[in-house]
């Protein structure tokens, strides 16, 4: 599956700092490594447009790329697309809709949101469906190795096989049932030796599309997914998986565990890093509750994707936060004072100010204080009558490559 295309990122001066990010599983924050560097982002299940709390996930990984970049680190991405899966088949029968083409039409429009929000593409870009051979010859092996079992034609893997399961979360069981009830899993499937163990491979049903496969007709589970992609791409002890917070469990949890199963190796990834939830009136932003602002319906309306990008940048990235009606204007006239800043002739030097970005982002991508040190800079600017004519072109150069908003 092809990803979005591209944008020029410029090459800054120097050198930036190693990054440090908050490990959910160690609960601290940890150096994120050298070298080169692995991620593995969950994507989206495309049965509707991208929201705002999506288009914030993407965003703080972006920011990873762009970090590790700066410091001189190769990046080899990962990203998945549930391009099957109960949520869009249920929306394809809804509205009358092929499911295919339902899938098509939202990943394009996801590509061109992320395209317009300046977002790095993914190195590989991979949909269940096309995985599903890797993933049924992963579930096969854990049949063979007693990790898996079938309830009926259905397979489950056995959580009682996984010596590392809740490592990732640190949640105990009562959380775990409580969320995985809520999350999409099957607690109370009758069958099964845990209510906690997940769904690998669903037996075809009918009405429902299916693969041929050696494990019979049907289509694979939504954990395994993640686990054989980034498995086959990355190898085990990558250095970023990440998501949003609503994906600590069951998903990132139960991804581990097939694995570590799989591999007889641990940790899965050497840092977990979620992202906060995006609010309105509050509550969470999501399709269930129908309160989502929509970034096509943004761009839409003519709204210029960089102010959308600052005024999701303007927070942590880890904590939960509101949209609120002053937030994107507050974005628009911030963006308005960076651009005159650096349409300046000369200004003060940009130099302490790409020093300062470098360091707030390499602490946990701290983006509010990275922000608030282009804004000092620019209001020096706007207010001076200029002291170094490659100063403008510089900040110009730190905002687009370190932010990635384009002035």
């Amino acid at each position: 599956m092809d990803a979005w295309p591209t944008c020029d990122v410029p090459q800054l001066p120097g050198s930036g700092r190693p990054l440090r990010l908050f490990d959910t599983a160690q609960q601290a924050l940890m150096e994120t490594g050298s070298g080169p560097a692995r991620m593995y982002v969950c994507g989206i299940t495309p049965y509707d447009a991208t929201h705002l709390g999506h288009a914030a996930t993407y965003l703080a990984f972006d920011l990873v790329q762009r970090v590790w970049r700066d410091a001189g680190r190769t990046v080899h991405y990962v990203q998945n697309v549930t391009d099957v899966d109960d949520p869009l088949l249920e929306r394809a029968a809804h509205t009358g809709e092929n499911w295919m083409s339902l899938a098509e039409r939202e990943i394009q429009l996801f590509r061109d949101d992320m395209t317009a929000l300046r977002v790095l593409p993914p190195d590989d870009y991979i949909g269940a469906v096309e995985a599903v051979p890797e993933i049924t010859e992963a579930i096969g092996r854990l049949l063979d190795d007693g990790a898996a079992y079938h309830v009926h034609d259905d397979i489950y893997f056995s959580v009682a096989s996984a010596p590392g399961f809740g490592r990732e979360s640190n949640y105990d069981r009562d959380t775990m049932l409580r969320l995985f009830a809520e999350r999409g899993g099957d607690p109370g499937q009758t069958g099964k030796k845990d209510p906690l163990d997940p769904l690998l491979w669903r037996a075809h049903r009918h009405g429902e599309p299916f693969w041929d496969t050696p494990l019979g007709r049907g289509r694979p589970g939504w954990h395994i997914e993640c686990s054989v992609i980034a498995l086959n791409r990355l190898g085990m002890g990558f250095d970023v998986q990440g998501g949003g917070s609503d994906l600590i469990f069951p998903h990132h949890e139960h991804s581990a565990a097939h694995a570590e199963v799989l591999t007889g190796q641990a940790p899965f990834a050497r840092a977990y890093v979620h992202t906060g939830m995006i609010g309105l009136d509050g509550e969470k932003m999501s399709k269930s509750r129908g309160n989502l602002v929509l970034v096509s319906k943004l761009r839409a309306a003519r709204i210029d994707p960089m102010a959308v990008r600052l005024a999701l940048l303007d927070g942590h990235y880890r904590a939960d936060r509101e949209w609120t009606g002053g937030r994107l204007p507050a974005a628009e006239a911030r963006l308005d004072r960076w651009r005159a800043a650096v349409a300046l002739d000369s200004a003060p030097d940009a130099r302490p100010m790409l020093e300062t970005v470098r360091e707030r982002l390499a602490d946990d991508l701290d983006t509010h204080g990275a922000i608030a040190a282009v804004d000092e800079w620019a209001e020096a600017a706007l207010a001076s009558d200029g002291l170094d004519p490659e100063a403008p072109t510089l900040a110009r150069s730190t905002v687009d490559a370190l932010l990635g908003v384009a002035l």
